[in-house]
């Protein structure tokens, strides 16, 4: 449904990500872990149309992606929480949702956004409150359902449960779960690889712009390479003996 093909990133004369391929099922659950710098932002980046590749191609159900308008990138399907969130704080959560619709040209976006708070009832009853009035766990909340009512096929998440409590961590994923069960792919990029892995039908960890590990998460975690991939080191350790 959603493939790359030798996708690579430039900021000048730094290539942010090398030569990626990556092809993603309808309804599929795809993590990316790696150490700050992997490139992993950047190439969701590129899919959502805040970058534009140097080369490559992103394609969506098998029509391109790459150099559209960000917004044509939305109505095509492709839907990014970003890392921190960006909810605008001054605006009541109400507000926020009706913004993740702006992409759209149908009359069902009420009914969506009822079910919206009916999949997230702390939203409803806030729904009037300013958005930066919400708690962290809260504000991952809406981020995810603005992200959800421009109708996404491809679900991107950066670091959702950064900064978030263990117990607010558990509903988030729990809600990722119900997003993927209703067909819409995900892709997420997670420092918490264990839950992530949780989440996961394949994983692929990500260093210096390519990726270095790719599988289920299982093969990934048995892999001997795993830390040293993960964490980004060649083998530290060994280098401080």
């Amino acid at each position: 449904m959603v493939e790359l093909g030798g996708l690579v990133i430039r900021y000048g004369a730094i290539a942010a990500v090398q030569g990626v391929d990556l092809a993603i099922d309808a309804g599929e659950a795809v993590a990316i872990v790696g150490p700050n710098g992997a490139g992993k932002t950047s190439l969701l980046s590129a899919i959502a149309g805040i970058v534009r590749p140097s080369a490559g191609s992103i394609r969506i159900a098998g029509r391109p992606l790459a150099g559209i308008a960000l917004s044509d990138v939305v109505r095509e399907g492709v839907a990014l929480v970003p890392e921190g969130r960006n909810i605008f704080g001054s605006l009541t959560v109400m507000e926020n949702l009706r913004l993740g619709a702006t992409p759209r040209r149908d009359a069902s976006v009420s009914a969506d956004i009822d079910r919206v708070f009916a999949d997230f009832p702390i939203l409803g009853e806030r729904r009037d409150q300013p958005a930066g009035q919400l708690s962290g766990g809260e504000q991952q909340m809406l981020a995810i359902a603005r992200a959800m009512l421009s109708r996404p096929r491809l679900l991107m998440l950066d670091e959702p449960s950064l900064g978030l409590a263990p117990n607010i961590v558990d509903k988030v994923y729990d809600i990722l779960r119900q997003i993927r069960s209703q067909g819409v792919s995900l892709l997420l990029v997670e420092q918490n690889a264990a839950r992530a892995f949780a989440l996961a039908d394949r994983a692929c960890v990500m260093s210096r712009g390519v990726f270095t590990l790719a599988g289920t998460p299982a093969e990934i975690e048995r892999h001997d390479a795993f830390d040293a991939a993960y964490f980004g080191v060649a083998m530290a350790k060994a280098g401080a003996a």
